[in-house]
């Protein structure tokens, strides 16, 4: 007996031994009342981090949720399902302009934004350019306007320097993501059956809802208009496109005068890119000319489809080369219709230059 009281009394000993140097070495108690944590203070923020806050907080206010209500739903969905579409856009101008996606607003209907500071305001529909995928919008009243976003250049890009992206994936209005600028002078097919040349490849994640939003450097200048993505789910898997500033610019303002944009073109009907692999041709095979059309005038030739002979090759455009459709559209818009401009037609072995009349398809 004497026995068993000296074991016990010998672990309980221990135990308040145990107690009183867990309270000298702070080591927790599994009984002792939960306290708070002590914070750690944090060094200052880096150099980068201030960069991307400052950024932020500079643009942010200046970008907007755009839901788009379709003619058959009363609802407003997130973009690409059913009952509206919402996406981003941003302020162009003082003049209470702003941009977003064709494709954003294509269904019609009622258009409202909503800003950073929580007001939500309708807007009337000024012009669209579908073979650009942009559109512009005009605030009908608005408390205070934020300040235009600042413009960069599109034509001075390197792959590999910094990209910001803020928009509203999902409808989780005024997110930021960043990344890299992956590729340059890609080419984005559009709704309308053409292309966008020179088109901004990213990495910064670009989801459902950030269509319309800005792309911005490192400096916080407007350096794209965020599109589209490649992705099998329809989320962001790193591939990311932007229509370039450089575009933008030259389209906005015409959307802004006249409601729309000219379609410049010359006339002719081009064979796909693949006849011309298959053939190992460079340039663009003219299938046929519009009858009347500056094409057609400048005697260029089609396909002659009674004997199968190949038609009149589109070389260049003012001495630059011509490998595909879309450098000669890409050059057609720069130039504009009502100009004149110099290709090198190539018909079998020979090559000449005609001088062809650049109109506007869309109205001829």
């Amino acid at each position: 007996m004497n026995r068993r009281y000296a074991i016990a009394a010998a672990a309980f000993a221990a135990l308040l031994l145990a107690v009183t140097a867990a309270k000298v070495l702070h080591v927790p108690v599994p009984w002792a009342a939960p306290t708070a944590r002590a914070v750690e203070q944090r060094g200052p923020l880096s150099d980068g981090e201030k960069a991307t806050i400052e950024i932020f907080e500079r643009v942010s206010p200046s970008v907007v949720q755009v839901a788009a209500k379709s003619a058959a739903s009363p609802l407003m969905g997130e973009e690409g399902q059913g009952g509206g579409a919402s996406g981003t856009g941003f302020v162009w101008d003082r003049d209470g302009h702003l941009v977003t996606n064709n494709h954003v607003i294509a269904n019609g209907g009622e258009i409202a934004v909503r800003f950073a500071s929580g007001e939500v305001a309708k807007v009337d529909l000024v012009g669209t350019a579908p073979n650009y995928d942009l559109a512009v919008l005009r605030i009908r009243s608005v408390r205070q306007l934020p300040p235009p976003i600042a413009l960069g250049s599109s034509s001075d890009l390197k792959v590999g320097q910094s990209a910001f992206a803020i928009g509203n994936p999902f409808g989780l209005d005024q997110s930021m993501t960043s990344g890299i600028i992956s590729a340059l002078k890609r080419r984005l097919p559009t709704h309308a059956g053409r292309e966008i040349a020179n088109v901004i490849q990213t990495d910064a994640a670009i989801n459902p809802g950030n269509s319309g939003g800005p792309l911005l450097d490192s400096a916080g200048r407007l350096i794209g208009v965020t599109t589209a993505i490649i992705s099998p789910s329809g989320s962001n898997a790193g591939i990311g496109f932007a229509v370039p500033v450089d575009v933008v610019n030259r389209i906005v303002p015409e959307l802004i005068r006249s409601g729309r944009v000219p379609t410049p073109g010359i006339g002719i009907v081009a064979a796909g890119e693949d006849v011309s692999t298959r053939l190992g041709v460079e340039g663009v095979i003219v299938v046929r000319t519009a009858p009347g059309s500056p094409a057609e005038r400048a005697g260029i030739r089609g396909v002659n489809f009674s004997t199968g002979a190949v038609g009149d090759i589109i070389t260049a455009v003012e001495g630059k080369p011509v490998r595909r459709l879309a450098d000669l559209t890409d050059a057609l818009e720069q130039a504009g219709a009502g100009k004149t401009v110099r290709l090198t037609v190539k018909r079998g072995s020979d090559a000449r230059d005609v001088n062809v009349g650049i109109i506007d398809i869309d109205r001829s």
